[in-house]
């Protein structure tokens, strides 16, 4: 048993990172009661990470094959989770709802990607940006917003 963690340390080291980070953002996510909380992200964050894995391993492996191109991997990843993000956005009345989710779950998969490849800076200063969007910029967009709904109502009284 200590064999098989000493031969894939780099790859548990990897999935652990990517499980973390996005469990951070789906934290901030669950407690301002959000769809997509911890479980989604770490799940977003941890299946970009296996398939960038994946992709290295091809690329090892088969690296005799002419034409092989394992970034497809990758890019097939952004594609499939724009379907993800698009499945939580919801129109309700004339507001759109979930797109911050959606945007969240997107860069959680770009963290993913990060950690998978194993380019641990990228990844964690890519999640500590996105904490700061999602926590300091809601705090400094809600007085904005208040003024914007403010004029909305003169306007139209």
């Amino acid at each position: 048993m200590t064999q098989f963690f000493t031969q894939n340390s780099e790859i548990i080291i990897r999935l652990l990172v990517a499980v973390g980070l996005g469990l951070l953002i789906g934290g901030e996510r669950l407690f301002m009661h959000k769809e997509a909380g911890m479980k989604t992200h770490a799940l977003v964050s941890l299946g970009a990470a296996v398939f960038i894995i994946i992709s290295e391993i091809i690329t090892l492996k088969y690296t005799t094959i002419v034409g092989l191109d394992p970034t497809r991997i990758a890019s097939q990843i952004i594609v499939g989770i724009g379907f993800l993000g698009a499945g939580s956005i919801m129109l309700q009345g004339n507001r759109l709802l979930g797109l911050t989710t959606a945007g969240g779950l997107w860069v959680t998969a770009g963290i993913g990607m990060a950690a998978g490849f194993g380019f641990y800076s990228l990844a964690f200063i890519t999640t500590i940006l996105v904490l700061f969007v999602l926590i300091i910029v809601n705090k400094l967009e809600k007085p904005i917003r208040k003024i914007s709904d403010d004029i909305d109502k003169h306007n139209f009284s």
